[in-house]
């Protein structure tokens, strides 16, 4: 007589997807508030001491009046742990910033078979979206403006 295991299928929880979406709208928003009225984008250099680790950069791809759309990515990073390219759309209207493509991928499913050809996770959304908001949060934290060298 075997016991028979069997994983239980992953649910989306969409309460916790959305409170994931409007953290990362309020980090974005203090990182890049003009993000709106302004295609410009921002670098902010995450540093020890004078070594500089690596830089956040943010750049606005396509602003329209109730969304905006950024690349976050990663300058500078380290060559044996290159950081993935996200592509965020930011929704002012409903306050919520969702990762939308990583890497070559685009639009992701809520949730996965697994296995699966890709090879996603069952969650892989809501993980993208954490890890974005783990990305602000560390950019916030101990971030600075970066400067030129003259």
């Amino acid at each position: 007589m075997g016991v028979k295991l069997l994983r239980e299928r992953y649910r989306v929880d969409l309460a916790d997807l959305q409170a994931t979406c409007e953290a990362n709208y309020a980090r974005l928003m203090r990182l890049l508030p003009d993000m709106r009225g302004s295609c410009a984008g921002r670098r902010v250099a995450i540093s020890q001491g004078e070594r500089l680790l690596g830089v956040l950069a943010l750049d606005v791809l396509e602003s329209c009046p109730y969304t905006t759309t950024l690349r976050v990515r990663q300058e500078h990073d380290l060559a044996w742990l290159p950081s993935p390219p996200l592509e965020v759309r930011v929704y002012h209207d409903a306050r919520m910033a969702e990762v939308i493509g990583a890497q070559q991928a685009r639009r992701f499913l809520g949730r996965y078979p697994y296995p699966n050809a890709a090879m996603y996770q069952p969650d892989e959304k809501s993980q993208l979206n954490l890890f974005l908001g783990e990305w602000l949060s560390h950019g916030l934290a101990c971030g600075h403006e970066l400067e030129s060298v003259l």
